[in-house]
């Protein structure tokens, strides 16, 4: 019987391709799904949280020239009062309203009982004789009658601003008597009236009754704190806030004059009205349309910045996802603060977007989100002109402080640099507004700075999105390129030739990329990790040796492949230390996919009779595809030949560094780099003037 086999790992193999290949074409199709549910859901969050109501069309500044049309009011309006207004109305009602005391009538005679009971305890220790106690008491007892009769009170600080003695009400009984507390005792005031009576007394011993006096006198007039406040309360809710009407059909302004005080509490009014009305009359769904359109025609216009500008991270619903959550977290922050009706919409630190997005994207991303999310924000605050010069004059600000951010403290000189900013915009804005330095109220500048302190939150959130959004900013590469990292202290130890080899391609590298312009940050983190897969083998690499070459012993075939692997060593130690995969790729193509010619050109030289495999001497690649991994090449193979040459001079440093990029060029290794030829001599001049000066090289002129 004849068995028949079925090859089945091939028809898995096949099946395996195609499904791979329909996995990625819908994995593309819904990668663009996605990413237009993101911007509907950016959106539609930012739209329902926006205030519903119509938007005052027109700016309002004092002091400026009213260049619209003639404003004529198409209703009757109230003409608000100022807040200076309200303020002096406030403190002349208040001032109109005296304090209320309640009179106590049992006070009087528990005082004359407390008096009598106070002499009989001192009179034996006093020495005085017992036929005068009743002349005493006597005397005692009329001066208490005549203070009580008065009233006496303890005065309340707060009515004797203007004045020691003020008007005051005296209810007894819920019967009310206007007195002034001139004419009322206090208690120094009744001892010294006791005082004066005595001192016509010869027969009494004048200080020992004054201090019995002193020790029982209690006030009988009591400041009622309650109702009093009551009645201020009431007569404050009763001030009217506005002063005047404007009538349906008069001119509120007319084009060409000057808003003055007069005509600018007028447009203030008018614009309470409008907003009031519109609450009322407006029709929400209209004005839900319209915020609906504005904020899309935003959005919209950013995916097509990014489209047009910034494919890799169009491409890329990830970085889609965190952009658009910023904007929508702010514009979204921005609508809670006007429902919730904060004081000043300045508190909002506005200039956190833009520092966010430069750090983990780049500058002209930066500005393009800012100049988008201040325009949305400026269609629902007030004095949107204002507005946005603040906004946008602090937030370019921060965007060119932290430039290239090299160090932490930037974070601090930028927040001095964006308040240094608003108060400049501040100062000119009130000049303009108020034409008088005294008229300047410098706590309205307190919501600016308290807005720059907010902002340093966006450290701690930059570290939230690098870890959420598996992002790698210049904070990050600073970390990185520390020398006492693990992996660069483990290489320094292991493989010290080879760090030392890092740490010199990291400075002609960043010197290079710095000059034509990149990331230097990320072209020196890459040069320091660019070669650690040697340290699975230190000494197979010659700057790590020291006499003894292993490769003596070895076929050349294995000499390469050991040479090559410390490529893929390094991405295996690079993703066990979880490297950022941008400094992952710096491992990955700096040495493209050239040749081992050292071992290949050996063994054509030794064996020309054998067939070879150029594959087993070539790296597997990539080649660089951007302009930092493109000069790390470069700097990695000049610097490695540099160590070769045995007298270096001016000519055989030009040599050596000609012909190496002229080797890299004739191979393709830089056709995905973006360098221009430009580039390449200023990259070489670079590397031959640092060579010549770590060699010490003198030039002859």
């Amino acid at each position: 019987m004849t068995e028949t086999y079925i090859n089945f790992e091939g028809i898995n193999t096949s099946m395996a391709k195609l499904s791979s290949t329909r996995q990625k074409a819908l994995l593309r199709k819904y990668s663009r799904n996605v990413k237009f549910l993101m911007m509907l859901g950016s959106i539609c969050v930012i739209v329902f949280t926006l205030p519903k109501q119509a938007k005052f069309t027109y700016d309002i500044a004092k002091g400026r020239i009213w260049n619209q049309k003639e404003l004529i009011s198409p209703y009757n309006f109230a003409i608000l009062k100022t807040g200076a207004e309200i303020e002096s109305d406030k403190n002349t009602a208040l001032a109109s309203v005296t304090p209320i005391y309640q009179l106590d009538d049992g006070i009087e005679s528990d005082m004359h009982e407390a008096f009598k009971s106070s002499l009989e305890i001192k009179w034996h220790s006093a020495g005085l004789k017992d036929s005068k106690k009743a002349s005493y008491i006597q005397a005692g007892d009329d001066l208490l009658k005549e203070i009580y009769a008065r009233g006496i009170l303890s005065p309340n600080p707060k009515y004797q601003q203007n004045a020691a003695d003020y008007p005051i009400t005296i209810l007894n009984k819920n019967v009310e008597a206007d007195k002034n507390t001139a004419d009322l005792f206090t208690k120094q005031r009744a001892l010294a009236y006791c005082s004066q009576v005595l001192s016509g007394r010869n027969d009494l011993d004048k200080p020992f009754l004054i201090d019995l006096l002193g020790n029982v006198l209690q006030p009988n007039l009591n400041f009622d704190n309650k109702l009093t406040s009551r009645l201020e309360r009431e007569v404050v809710e009763g001030l009217s806030t506005s002063r005047g009407m404007v009538q349906k059909g008069e001119v509120i302004v007319n084009k060409g004059s000057v808003v003055s005080d007069e005509v600018y509490q007028k447009l203030q009014s008018f614009k309470k009205a409008f907003e009031d009305n519109s609450r009322v009359a407006g029709d929400p769904r209209l004005v839900l349309t319209g915020q609906f359109l504005l904020v899309s025609v935003a959005i919209i216009l950013l995916m097509v910045f990014l489209y047009l500008f910034r494919k890799d991270i169009y491409d890329d619903n990830r970085l889609i996802s965190l952009i658009l959550l910023v904007v929508t977290a702010m514009l979204f922050t921005l609508s809670m603060a006007i429902k919730l009706q904060l004081p000043n919409l300045y508190y909002i630190p506005y200039c956190i977007v833009p520092i966010i997005i430069r750090i983990l994207f780049d500058t002209r991303l930066a500005l393009n989100i800012h100049l988008l999310v201040v325009l949305m924000a400026g269609f629902f605050v007030p004095n949107s002109f204002e507005f946005a010069y603040f906004e946008l004059t602090a937030g370019m600000a921060s965007i060119y402080s932290i430039k290239n951010l090299i160090r932490r403290e930037q974070f601090l000189i930028s927040a001095l640099i964006i308040t240094f900013t608003y108060f400049v915009a501040f100062i000119g804005i009130s000049f303009i507004r108020e034409g008088s330095v005294k008229s300047i109220d410098f706590m309205d500048f307190l919501p600016f700075i308290v807005s720059v302190l907010l902002t340093l939150l966006a450290y701690p959130l930059i570290y939230i999105f690098e870890k959420v959004f598996a992002i790698t900013s210049d904070i990050t590469l600073i970390e990185l390129t520390n020398t006492n990292a693990p992996l660069l202290r483990e290489m320094a130890f292991s493989a010290p030739g080879t760090f030392q080899h890092s740490l010199q391609v990291a400075n002609l590298a960043e010197n290079a990329i710095y000059t034509i312009g990149g990331n230097a940050l990320l072209v020196r983190a890459g040069a320091l990790y660019h070669d650690i897969g040697k340290m699975e083998n230190p000494l197979y690499f010659i700057e790590n040796q020291s006499g003894f070459n292993p490769h003596d012993k070895l076929p050349y075939q294995e000499s390469a492949q050991i040479i090559i692997r410390h490529v893929c060593k390094g991405i295996e130690m690079a993703r066990k230390a979880n490297l950022p995969e941008i400094v992952t790729d710096f491992i990955r193509t700096h040495h493209g996919d050239t040749r081992v010619d050292y071992f290949y050109q050996s063994f054509l030289k030794n064996f020309p009779e054998k067939f070879v495999d150029e594959n087993t001497f070539r790296y597997p690649g990539p080649i660089p595809f951007t302009k930092e991994g493109g000069v790390l090449m470069l700097a990695d193979s000049v610097e490695a030949a540099s160590r070769s040459l045995k007298e270096p001079d001016e000519k055989s440093i030009n040599d050596l560094v000609d012909r190496i990029v002229k080797y890299k060029l004739d191979q393709n290794q830089l056709k995905d780099s973006n360098i221009t030829l430009k580039d390449i001599e200023t990259i070489k001049s670079i590397f031959k003037r640092m060579l010549m000066s770590i060699y010490h090289v003198r030039i002859d002129y």
